[in-house]
């Protein structure tokens, strides 16, 4: 399968990229302080833990986020997102992936899940994305269907949150 978009790891450099043509998503959550929770964070990041635990089906090549893994990831059972990673990253204080989307995806884009740790020591994670509708039931939903992607991210770091809550120093 292909990549349904051209600018494909336009958010390894930059998680703000947004090619035109297509809707930008940034959301940043604190998630809590400390290295046990920046190392928690990652590991549950990297290992697709944190979108399970959001109650996604998520059948990967791989039991950990690399380039060129791919990745279905199932809606209500029923939409299925077939997804290829593009870039991953684990580094010190910086750990996370991007996934761009394949035919048959129901959005056209990026979406880039990266933990951090600041220099204060504070976790966060941040869910970026540029995207645009690749079916005909997502270009009907509108702008119900970027309303849902906000609701996702911001899930992404409650669910990763609470996953690290027992880890957080502060």
């Amino acid at each position: 399968m292909s990549f349904t978009y051209e600018a494909v790891g336009a958010t390894h450099e930059n998680l703000a990229a947004c090619p035109p043509g297509f809707h930008p998503l940034h959301v940043r959550t604190r998630i809590g302080e400390g290295e046990k929770v920046f190392q928690r964070a990652a590991e549950a990041v990297l290992t697709w833990e944190m979108h399970r635990l959001m109650g996604l089906g998520i059948t990967a090549a791989a039991d950990r986020a690399a380039p060129d893994v791919d990745v279905t990831v199932t809606l209500a059972g029923v939409v299925k997102a077939p997804c290829r990673v593009v870039w991953a990253v684990e580094q010190y204080r910086r750990a996370g992936w991007a996934y761009g989307t394949l035919d048959g995806h129901p959005e056209s884009g990026e979406e880039a899940f990266v933990v951090d740790r600041t220099g204060d020591g504070t976790v966060w994670l941040t869910v970026a994305a540029f995207s645009r509708p690749n079916r005909w039931y997502s270009r009907a939903a509108g702008p119900a269907t970027r309303a849902l992607q906000h609701t996702y991210a911001r899930r992404c770091g409650t669910v990763l949150r609470r996953l690290c809550a027992p880890y957080d120093q502060a």
